[in-house]
């Protein structure tokens, strides 16, 4: 089994010579409308009208502990405050 130079590396799959020529094929041959998607611009909606953004400060422990949760439950900082807002107003 011969094996193939891996040129990089994209969303954890290898990419090797023959997945580039691969692609380049298909682009020349071009895409259907359904294989072409719009992209949306800007960040996705939170919400049904437009987000603001708030701004607070953390003390080093706090936002260690904050960044920490984040990792490992697989979310951003961001979603973790929004949740622990939204549940601390809803009590």
């Amino acid at each position: 089994m011969t094996k193939k130079k891996v040129l990089g590396v994209s969303g954890g799959q290898s990419i090797t010579q023959a997945d580039i020529e691969r692609m380049a094929d298909e682009a020349e041959r071009g895409y259907g409308d359904a294989q072409l998607r719009h992209a949306g611009r800007g960040r996705p909606a939170l919400g049904d009208g437009p987000a603001r953004a708030v701004q607070a400060r953390l003390d080093p422990q706090l936002h260690a502990a904050l960044e920490q949760r984040a990792k490992a439950d697989h979310k951003t900082p961001s979603e973790i405050v929004r949740a622990a807002l939204h549940e601390y107003l809803s009590a």
